[in-house]
């Protein structure tokens, strides 16, 4: 009978999420707020938030004071409760997932300077056979500058065009490609 009665009170018991459920859903909400301190203003203004969190984000980003922004951690934390956390979170990862592939894309145009100033010509050929329409004699120019003032131990005046040139007339496509997804 005993057993009987503890199904009895485990069934009509529906007390919902216990103590640490609801722990790890606040950290996972401080974490969120966390993670919206750090986004620029711009990126910010797209998240679909109410006024009253921007303000605290606001106010989070003025103090410098370290209990005082725990505490405005928590409170934003609190607050989150009451927004849609999943678009939120979806807003949140995409521009994360941007910014990873912005690194990705600038990694990807380093190397290819890199290469262009290693291998000079054969490089350049390379190049010119899936991009024709860059400017040849340019980078030429910028390529024998970066490799001379390598050797000569100068700072990398021409590398430092030679990567903006590459990253203005690389990006549009780039950018068109990521556009798309």
């Amino acid at each position: 009978m005993r057993k009987e009665e503890l199904d009895d009170n485990e069934l009509d018991s529906d007390e919902g999420p216990s103590k640490s459920a609801l722990k790890r859903e606040m950290t996972a909400l401080q974490k969120l707020g966390q993670e919206l301190m750090e986004l620029p203003d711009g990126q910010l203004a797209q998240v679909p938030l109410s006024d009253e969190i921007l303000e605290s984000i606001r106010l989070y980003k003025r103090l410098h004071q370290r209990e005082a922004r725990r505490r405005l951690l928590q409170l934003i934390g609190k607050q989150m409760r009451r927004e849609d956390v999943e678009q939120i979170t979806a807003v949140v990862a995409g521009f994360s997932l941007q910014d990873q592939r912005l690194n990705q894309h600038f990694q990807r145009l380093e190397k290819l300077r890199e290469v262009l100033i290693r291998d000079g010509d054969s490089a350049l050929a390379k190049l010119l056979d899936e991009h024709p329409h860059l400017d040849r004699q340019l980078l030429r120019q910028l390529i024998r500058q970066a490799q001379r003032e390598a050797s000569t131990q100068k700072p990398p005046t021409a590398s430092r065009k030679l990567f903006r040139y590459l990253r203005e007339h690389l990006d549009k496509p780039a950018v068109q490609g990521a556009a798309a997804h």
